[in-house]
């Protein structure tokens, strides 16, 4: 099996970005076209689970929210949200099967294992926002650097990249991690077979790239650069505003209510790295995304590329069809 260090990224100058995007989920992988979403999972038992609706963006039914940056935020959340239900579903299909070959009733469990992920999602956020937001400004404020905000939210967008860093080296110990970064491996490799124009094969797509510079990893990183240069502004246009010093519970307001600012710049940001991959600045601008993708992908095997395929084949029934 080729690693990345044999199969340079040389994708990046024969590709074209296209608007199709991915998800790594349990067992498989969701690709997202401009009209449809299509989730494939391996089964046990060897056989692909599929799953495919149509998809109309929110921004694109609402024209008025089509503003750079507003459209940004609205399509990060959406995506955030899509994500979360295919996660589910993808978790609840292996649970089904599991209990369909043990002979027992799904449909109860099912409903419930759909709370318990609800509620389990719900969590995961909260315990995010507090470990990944709120306790590098805690620890900046205790370090005493309340006076000066540029130097504050450097130390404390520091405190949170080494955070999240170490979060994600972590848990990429773990085997179901593991597989699920092959996977979202496998979705990049596809992704970037489609762009370059060559055959959605398992050989073709082997011969691609990983690292993909239009990728969630990147955009968190993306989020946590932009935000120290922002929040560094916010603050240091507090005191002259209101005429005092941020206390820890008005600066974590301040940061909080800016979240989509950040969001929807990061991801108009992101956008164009991947439009413009070729053009030298952005190639080392998206050098820092693309290393820290070497921890949350990984080599998938050829069962895992063929899953990716059918869900990007399937994504793109209907544009294949019209042409």
């Amino acid at each position: 099996m080729n690693g990345d260090n044999e199969r340079p990224i040389i994708a990046l100058d024969e590709s074209v970005d296209m608007a199709v995007g991915g998800q790594a989920v349990i067992e498989g992988v969701m690709m997202r076209s401009p009209d449809a979403i299509a989730t494939a999972v391996r089964l046990p038992d060897g056989t692909i689970e599929l799953r495919k609706r149509p998809y109309r963006g929110f921004v694109k039914t609402h024209k008025y929210l089509d503003i750079p940056i507003l459209r940004g935020a609205v399509n990060f959340f959406e995506m955030l949200i899509i994500g979360m239900e295919t996660l589910n579903w993808s978790a609840d299909i292996q649970i089904r099967y599991e209990d369909k070959i043990n002979g027992k009733e799904s449909k109860s469990r099912s409903f419930w294992n759909t709370v318990l992920l609800g509620g389990s999602i719900v969590i995961a956020l909260i315990v995010a926002l507090a470990v990944f937001f709120a306790l590098p400004i805690w620890i900046a404020t205790l370090l005493g650097l309340s006076k000066g905000a540029l130097l504050f939210n450097l130390v404390a967008g520091v405190i949170r990249l080494t955070l999240f860093l170490l979060y994600v080296s972590l848990i990429s110990l773990m085997p179901d991690v593991k597989r699920l970064f092959r996977y979202h491996g496998a979705e990049h490799m596809s992704i970037f077979t489609l762009e370059a124009s060559a055959p959605l094969s398992v050989e073709s797509a082997r011969l691609r790239s990983r690292l993909h510079p239009r990728c969630g990893t990147s955009f968190i990183l993306i989020v946590a650069l932009f935000s120290m240069i922002l929040f560094g502004i916010a603050d240091s246009l507090f005191p002259v505003v209101f005429g005092h010093l941020q206390s820890f519970p008005e600066r974590l307001a301040t940061h909080l209510i800016l979240l989509p600012l950040v969001a929807g710049t990061s991801y108009e940001l992101l956008k164009l790295s991947g439009k413009f991959r070729s053009n030298p600045l952005f190639r080392i601008f998206m050098t820092p995304g693309l290393w820290l993708q070497r921890i949350t992908t990984a080599d998938p095997d050829d069962e895992m590329i063929e899953v990716a395929l059918c869900a990007l084949r399937s994504s793109l029934e209907k544009e294949e069809a019209i042409s």
